[in-house]
């Protein structure tokens, strides 16, 4: 059985990852429910207090093809390096020192929108074609690959 995946971030400024992992994926922050011009109009008419509207904010695939990011505000801050990371196709079919060029594009946008580059790792064929390793605004790894 075909099971939908979601991807779900611990954080500590939802409303502020998730437009910086939109653009970096090319989503688009989840649109409000039908019927509400914008989150905070919708929050307000549900009753959520002014001081949780930030607990939670979400990113889709504009195509519906990928998952939704989920972000959830907690109390804890990031205490070590993650367990489970993304890996963003971001040079796909290149190779050698055309595939660094473009990870190295992609990487200084990145870092444009808030991100950390953190270390390059050169190509080392067969066993590895080369990535850069990145963090989102709040210290999150991910690589370009």
């Amino acid at each position: 059985m075909a099971r939908t995946v979601q991807i779900t971030v611990d954080c500590a400024d939802p409303g502020a990852l998730a437009p910086f992992w939109a653009q970096t994926l090319g989503y688009v922050v989840q649109p409000p429910p039908p019927g509400f011009a914008s989150w905070e109009q919708a929050l307000e008419a549900f009753g959520v207090p002014a001081e949780r509207r930030n607990d939670a904010s979400a990113v889709v695939d504009p195509d519906g093809a990928g998952p939704r990011v989920y972000f959830q505000r907690v109390p804890e801050g990031k205490q070590t390096k993650n367990r489970l990371h993304l890996d963003l196709r971001a040079a796909p079919g290149l190779e050698g020192e055309e595939r660094m060029a473009r990870l190295e594009e992609e990487a200084a946008r990145l870092v444009a929108l808030g991100a950390t580059r953190l270390q390059r790792h050169e190509p080392d064929l067969p066993l590895g074609a080369g990535h850069i390793v990145m963090a989102d605004p709040e210290g999150n790894e991910f690589c370009l690959d």
